[in-house]
């Protein structure tokens, strides 16, 4: 379980972008995350992934809480796609994206070879491995970006608006992709009908604090979501 306690996040400009945020994330329970722009939602995300340094708080995994002395074992077990792919494609093929990670982690090229190409299989882009990203669609991009996550094998996996920039046919593809995929799943969105179709779970960002926390009724509740500027 990820486990998150009294979490705030301050940026020079802006003190408590979020502000005392508490709730559980179950392996493979899929978690959407919903509020207005600038409500905390990446913000939060980016706290849970290590790049940003919470103010105040605690994350756990597994009853084992982030600190110095491990923060990179941890750091290990939960992977983040970003909004943008392009924010997480730089290398000049798929295949080398993809793996960019398990290299890092100082699997050998076998292993590497391995996994890589069992990602991209399972996500259908086997044939894209040798393509440059700058030559993909806006889906492809998508479940590459997905691919260098999964190729670290991570238990968490958090998406910041995974639907932006895609189709409705790459929404439905990547519908089904995330509904098998059996990691723990915390997805920032605005797209609720999204939302509706993959967790079973909400929690409502205002102002950087949980405003709401229930099952997928909440995001038929127009008055608490208009309360929230959604």
């Amino acid at each position: 379980m990820l486990e998150v306690c009294g979490l705030s996040v301050s940026y020079p400009e802006r003190a408590n972008a979020v502000d005392g945020v508490c709730f559980a994330l179950c392996k493979g329970e899929k978690v959407a995350i919903i509020g207005a722009n600038g409500a905390g939602k990446t913000t939060l995300l980016l706290a849970l992934a290590g790049i940003l340094a919470p103010s105040k708080g605690n994350i756990s995994i597994e009853g084992v809480e982030f600190n110095k002395r491990n923060f990179y074992d941890m750091r290990r077990e939960i992977g983040l796609v970003f909004q943008n792919p392009d924010d997480q494609l730089f290398m000049p093929n798929i295949y080398e994206d993809a793996a960019f990670g398990p290299r890092n982690l100082g699997c050998s090229e076998e292993e590497t070879r391995e996994r890589v190409e069992n990602v991209l299989g399972q996500l259908g882009i086997l044939r894209l491995a040798q393509r440059s990203p700058l030559k993909l669609s806006g889906g492809e991009k998508r479940l590459a970006a997905i691919a260098t996550v999964l190729t670290m094998r991570p238990s968490y996996m958090l998406f910041d608006e995974p639907t932006a920039f895609l189709d409705p046919r790459a929404k439905r593809v990547l519908v089904g992709i995330l509904s098998e995929l059996p990691q723990g799943k915390l997805i920032a969105t605005h797209d609720l009908a999204f939302a509706e179709k993959i967790c079973s779970r909400v929690l409502l960002l205002r102002d950087g604090k949980l405003a709401a926390e229930g099952g997928i009724d909440v995001l038929r509740d127009t008055a608490l979501l208009e309360s929230a500027g959604l």
